[in-house]
């Protein structure tokens, strides 16, 4: 095993991971027509893949089993992140055809952003979007532009009138009225994710009501998704990807309700990876608190879960970090069976596909 600085990932502390892992010892083949491309009639009407990492074991179960596999004292922790509509088509002033994707909302009107277009934007160039808006390029950050919306101090404002839904590329559609919703967990709430925390797109009201009745906890996190959670593993030596930057808030009732399922002697279950990793991350100096910050943690087979005991996740792209991270949750050769199980059931892919709930190895 070798370890990975505070200064590799931008975490306090230490994370742990096999130096032997390479990118493709995480692909894995899947049948194109196995990708969700719209979501089931009604939320929660998904399959749920049960695996327990201690033995290996799976079971088929249906989403609306779920409150049957939850103790009363178990803690479930969600991201209460809020979709924006970060897409927008326009053009350059000089006549070049764009799309605007925006990665980050910041202050004064101003958003990071990726721009496609056939040529770079430069410094100072004017963008029309959605025929209606102007946007100025103030320069480069890394791998994205720096715009400013001119005349509005609210990017959010912008976004919410003229922008689009951002589904993930691998649903080959555009867009329609009905994503707007679906595409949105029912507890979102903080606005600045660009991807749905997908997870928990199969819960409905009833099914949180359902997880209180059984006697189950329910606390939040915010992470806000950005793009880079669907940008590929480049690297073949996994040592030497970087994460992209999220921003997190762990708040101080969701630790306080942690202590409290940990001295009740319940389990704490994670929905979704980003739920993880915000908790993972604000545990980093190995004790849970309270914390905002900026999340680059990049978890890998070997790290040493602190909060985490049971994860509901939905299915994930070959070779990338998503799939590294349950691979390091549920035991990386457990993950492969249970992936092979699930391709030969006919289990739906990706975002508005079916669901998984792991138990820790």
């Amino acid at each position: 095993m070798r370890q990975r600085r505070s200064s590799d990932n931008g975490i306090p502390g230490s994370v742990s991971y096999n130096a032997r892992m390479r990118r493709d010892d995480f692909d894995f083949d899947l049948p194109q027509e196995l990708i969700a491309q719209f979501p089931p009639g009604e939320r929660g009407a998904s399959r749920l893949l049960c695996l327990d990492g201690p033995s290996g074991a799976i079971e088929d179960r249906r989403f609306a089993d779920l409150p049957a596999l939850v103790a009363p004292g178990d803690l479930v922790v969600l991201n209460d992140t809020r979709v924006i509509k970060a897409r927008l088509a326009g053009r350059k002033r000089s006549g070049g055809r764009i799309e605007v994707m925006v990665e980050r909302v910041l202050e004064g009107g101003e958003v990071l952003a990726q721009i496609g277009a056939n040529h770079p934007a430069r410094e100072g160039t004017t963008l029309v979007l959605a025929g209606a808006v102007e946007a100025t390029v103030l320069g480069r950050e890394r791998e994205f532009y720096r715009l400013r919306f001119e005349g509005c101090d609210d990017a959010f404002e912008v976004l919410e009138r003229h922008g689009t839904v951002p589904l993930p590329l691998y649903i080959a559609r555009d867009a329609d009225r009905a994503d707007a919703q679906r595409y949105q967990t029912v507890y979102a709430r903080e606005r600045g994710a660009v991807a749905a925390p997908t997870a928990g797109l199969h819960f409905d009201a009833a099914m949180l009501d359902f997880l209180r009745a059984r006697g189950a906890v329910l606390a939040y996190v915010t992470l806000h998704v950005g793009a880079g959670t669907f940008q590929p593993v480049r690297a073949q030596d996994l040592a030497l990807h970087e994460m992209h930057g999220e921003w997190y808030t762990v708040p101080r009732e969701t630790v306080d309700a942690v202590a409290a399922a940990r001295a009740a002697g319940g389990r704490v279950l994670a929905v979704g990876t980003t739920t993880l990793r915000a908790l993972e991350s604000a545990a980093a100096g190995g004790v849970l608190a309270a914390t905002r910050d900026e999340t680059r943690l990049f978890i890998l087979p070997g790290y040493r879960f602190r909060v985490v005991e049971r994860l509901l996740t939905n299915f994930h792209l070959p070779r990338s970090t998503l799939l590294m991270l349950v691979s390091a949750f549920g035991g990386i050769d457990n993950i492969r069976r249970a992936y092979r199980h699930a391709v030969a059931s006919r289990y739906r892919f990706y975002s508005y596909g079916d669901a998984m709930l792991i138990e820790r190895r």
